[in-house]
């Protein structure tokens, strides 16, 4: 047992000292067998719970979400510490620099009337500060750990700015029916790979599609799903009203009552 004198009100100095004796050998046993890759999902989870809080417009559960998040930045922090590789001052030293650098509309005599020039002159400023000196550079930056659709839309988004695209909607879109024929060749093929490799450029072309139509392909497919979810429950319901099992009706029967389901809603 530490001590530790507990407080009505507490801040961000109390947190990093909390998560100091947590790690520590008097702390707790689960907290200091933790690295950096077994409580990477962690990481994952809590800020997906922050999107939910967003999502849900739930100003509480906000507050509380992001002060798990905050708990991950700190825990993080101090498995560093204790190899003397940075601190949290280093961290909140480091992101104040970096804001300073990139906003030089606001803390130097750079001028930007707009908000498409402040972003025309973070890109450039960010690509300059990181060592980016092509364009294939910036593309590769993009996060692999970004959620599919995401990274498609941003790696598209980035290569735009080289030249790199569709000239309108209407090209983007007749894209999909090019990658779908494309598709249907590699699946007549029976080439598991070719299949693979087909179908993930449909997907791509759908991504680009929905940049050009202003459209976020990660929200819009996120909507799509809870759309599908909806329906589902409704058409479930509706079989049980019935006294039916689902699972013992055939696709076409069930299309029966998915179309009543889509009616409800």
């Amino acid at each position: 047992m530490v001590e530790y004198k507990q407080k009505p009100k507490y801040n961000i100095d109390d947190l990093t000292e909390i998560v100091g004796l947590l790690r520590s050998e008097g702390g707790c046993p689960w907290d200091r067998e933790q690295t950096h890759e077994s409580i990477r999902n962690d990481f994952i989870e809590e800020t997906c719970e922050v999107i939910e809080a967003i999502d849900l417009k739930d100003t509480e559960l906000l507050r509380e979400e992001l002060g798990d998040v905050l708990l991950q930045v700190v825990f993080h922090c101090r498995i560093e510490e204790e190899n003397d590789s940075f601190n949290f001052d280093d961290i909140c030293d480091g992101i104040c620099k970096k804001l300073i650098v990139r906003h030089p509309h606001v803390f130097g005599d750079v001028l930007a009337d707009s908000t498409d020039q402040v972003l025309k002159n973070w890109d450039a400023i960010k690509m300059e500060t990181k060592g980016q000196t092509t364009y294939a550079d910036t593309l590769n930056s993009v996060a692999k750990s970004l959620p599919a659709l995401m990274r498609a839309q941003k790696v598209g988004k980035r290569a735009m700015r080289a030249g790199m695209d569709f000239k309108c909607a209407n090209d983007a879109i007749a894209c999909i029916a090019d990658e779908k024929k494309e598709l249907d060749t590699a699946i007549a093929s029976g080439d598991k790979a070719n299949i693979e490799e087909e179908l993930g450029d449909l997907l791509f072309s759908c991504v680009n599609a929905a940049r050009h139509l202003g459209v976020d392909a990660e929200l819009a497919l996120k909507a799509a799903t809870d759309k599908f979810i909806r329906r589902f429950t409704v058409t479930e319901k509706l079989t049980a009203e019935e006294g039916l099992d689902m699972n013992k009706l055939t696709i076409e029967e069930l299309d029966v009552y998915w179309a009543k389901a889509k009616k409800q809603l």
